[in-house]
């Protein structure tokens, strides 16, 4: 009975090995070549679902060339979070992934004190009001009053792959800021366009980060897209993902992003920083397809590109 309900709640996914992974251990080929997370792989050899021509096979054990692995799947059976009722946009969907648009003042999962009332949640509800179990899978996040793209695998296959993308630098996001201020500033500081400084834990505030002697790379690229002179709007891409990159470069340089009350000042203007996740490039991690995914400017930063367009 415990076998028939497996199988009901799985299915084995199956790949060829190729003569290029010809003498390549098992374990590897699941990480390398089908983008098994370490977690799933542990899993998948502990519960005996890792295959080699029909049979359960162990991590080292070493593949020919035109063997069949096969690792089985299992259906979701929980959320992972509290489903619970919210409005969610939802920019591009199919049975692998999934992104939303987030708005400014969620997070995109739980985190800390807050268990509720995040993206993450809305997503599970919309899911259980199709019918279906998806656990949710966030593959980055967005800080709390930051809008914009947000990408979730719907299969752990998917998770996996996507994640391999996200390490190598091929899951691409681009960003809008409205900085304060002429943006000739930042490129007379910054002529190649780029910032490379490192970014470390503020030691006196450790909930802020700083450049400084000692942090981790952080690497921006930006081009100044409009420029005015209370506002400018910058399109920006990270080679890096260290925590408000973004927010504390441009801080450094003296284009602080508008409304940052962290890193720079209120604003009469906008009740929060003008910062947006408006672009989201990976493939697709069933088809190889490039996937693109944009996000239309949420109306308090338009309100910011008027001014900028008016000047």
């Amino acid at each position: 009975m415990k076998g028939k309900r497996r199988e009901k709640n799985s299915s084995l996914k199956k790949y060829i090995v190729a003569a290029r992974y010809d003498g390549m251990e098992l374990e590897q080929y699941l990480k390398e070549v089908m983008s098994v997370s370490a977690r799933q792989r542990q899993k998948l050899f502990f519960s005996r679902g890792v295959y080699v021509n029909g049979s359960s096979a162990h991590t080292k054990r070493v593949l020919k060339a035109g063997d069949m692995v096969a690792i089985r799947q299992f259906k979701d059976t929980s959320y992972g979070v509290v489903p619970e009722e919210g409005r969610v946009e939802v920019l591009y969907e199919d049975a692998e992934v999934i992104v939303l648009n987030k708005p400014a003042g969620m997070l995109v999962h739980p985190a800390g004190q807050t268990s509720t009332g995040t993206l993450a949640n809305y997503l599970a509800y919309y899911f259980k009001q199709q019918g279906q179990v998806v656990t949710i899978r966030p593959l980055h996040r967005l800080d709390r009053d930051t809008t914009g793209c947000v990408l979730f695998a719907k299969t752990a296959g998917a998770q996996g792959k996507l994640e391999a993308m996200l390490a190598a630098g091929q899951l691409h996001r681009k960003y809008g800021a409205v900085v304060c201020g002429d943006g000739a500033l930042l490129q007379e500081k910054f002529p190649a366009g780029t910032i490379n400084l490192p970014i470390g834990r503020n030691p006196l505030q450790p909930n802020r980060r700083q450049v400084m002697a000692g942090g981790k790379e952080a690497v921006t690229h930006f081009e100044v897209a409009k420029r005015g002179s209370r506002y400018s709007l910058l399109q920006l891409s990270l080679e890096t993902g260290r925590t408000h990159q973004i927010r504390v470069h441009l801080a450094h340089a003296g284009c602080p992003v508008a409304g940052d009350r962290m890193y720079g000042s209120r604003s009469r203007d906008i009740r929060r920083q003008a910062l947006h996740g408006r672009e989201l490039e990976f493939l697709h991690p069933a088809s190889g397809e490039p996937v693109v995914v944009k996000a239309p400017y949420p109306e308090d930063m338009q309100v910011l590109l008027d001014i900028i367009d008016a000047e």
